[in-house]
């Protein structure tokens, strides 16, 4: 019997994740605000994009800067799909923002979006083979640290300049917006309902315990072993390329489900959701929680977002330098983040097991 820490132990993090979403799935039994339900609702849409930094940086070792590429890119798929599922096919098939812009017949690329399914498929699918496109080029050059973090910042300010200046397309700067929630399955979904508030955190849940199991598996092993020394993977005999190209995919992915929830939500989307500082902000929620854990990950998100609800209004333009100062203090005393508290104190519970391996609190386990 040797002691370890409970932290790392696989089936107390399996046991904790269930119980903290199981307490979050019944929060609207006890609640009865709508504009509550909606703001939860938007928490767990920044925690799925927590979840995402966490997983390509955390896990993966590629700080991203551009996670915001999928999630605007599924932003616009879904907002042109809602857009379209209030338009009339015969007395009204052209939205009112293109009709001012005057266009007089609808855009091809605007068609597919009439069949409510084709226009999920696209806000899914374009933003992963886009990220698949882009990380082969990345990844093949063998590009890394600061210069794959550069690249990607580039091609977010890329992409909102697009999204920006197409305005007969997009709508420019005031952005798309639906009239209308987004109907599935005959089924109206109310974004101050508690059913949006369950879909979202359905998402959340659903995604955190993939990744988790995902991590677990011999692909997350492979994957962490190349954050930690790519160029000893690669003598190994492993691709590397090929596995940071998945990996940023999957990272694509998660943020793309997270954009097309967010339009449900807010019934709303423009170049803001490509915006710079809305990206960087995201890998601070991780930082802050904690890059390598998905839970700590998660948790930053929430907090900060949270805090600067119920906060950021008293303290103004001060709460940027509040979030500054806040992202100091972590990376300088705390570069596990919240997460890294959490585990000390966590070990402090007496805890052993048969042969354990484990009683280092240096290295986490997989997808924490």
């Amino acid at each position: 019997m040797q002691r370890a820490n409970l932290y790392h132990d696989k089936r107390a993090q399996w046991g904790a994740y269930l119980v903290f979403f199981g307490i979050l799935a019944v929060i609207p039994l006890f609640m009865d605000d709508p504009f509550t339900m909606n703001q939860y609702a938007r928490y767990g849409v920044f925690g799925i994009l927590a979840l995402s930094v966490s997983l390509v940086w955390g896990y993966g070792g590629i700080l991203s800067l551009g996670q915001g590429i999928a999630f605007g890119m599924a932003a616009y798929g879904m907002g042109a799909t809602m857009q379209m599922q209030y338009q009339d096919p015969v007395n009204d098939p052209i939205p009112s923002f293109m009709l001012t812009n005057e266009l007089e017949t609808l855009p091809v690329v605007w068609e597919p979006f009439w069949h409510t399914h084709y226009g999920l498929l696209l806000a899914i699918g374009i933003p992963v083979l886009f990220f698949i496109i882009f990380g082969i080029l990345m990844f093949q050059a063998r590009l890394a640290g600061a210069f794959v973090a550069i690249m990607t910042l580039a091609m977010l300010g890329a992409w909102y300049s697009m999204a920006y200046d197409m305005q007969p397309y997009t709508a420019g700067f005031n952005g798309i917006s639906p009239p209308s929630a987004f109907v599935a399955f005959g089924v109206e979904v109310d974004p101050y309902s508690n059913l949006i508030y369950w879909v979202s955190l359905g998402v959340l849940c659903g995604l955190t315990l993939a990744i988790k199991a995902l991590l677990q598996t011999k692909f997350g092993t492979i994957i962490q072993a190349i954050r930690d020394d790519p160029e000893r993977a690669r003598f190994l005999g492993y691709n590397v390329a090929y596995y940071q190209t998945v990996l940023f995919a999957l990272g694509g992915l998660v943020a793309a489900l997270a954009g097309i929830v967010w339009v449900m939500i807010s019934q709303y989307v423009s170049p803001t959701e490509l915006d710079i500082f809305f990206s960087i902000t995201i890998v601070i929620w991780a930082a802050v929680g904690g890059r390598m854990s998905l839970f700590g990950a998660v948790f930053g998100a929430i907090f900060i977002q949270a805090a600067e609800s119920y906060v950021g209004d008293e303290f103004q333009a001060t709460w940027f330098i509040i979030l500054g100062v806040v992202f100091i203090v972590v990376v300088r005393f705390l570069p596990k983040g919240f997460a890294g508290l959490f585990e000390t104190a966590v070990g402090i519970i007496p805890f052993w097991t048969k042969g354990s391996s484990r009683t280092s609190t240096n290295a986490p386990s997989a997808g924490e």
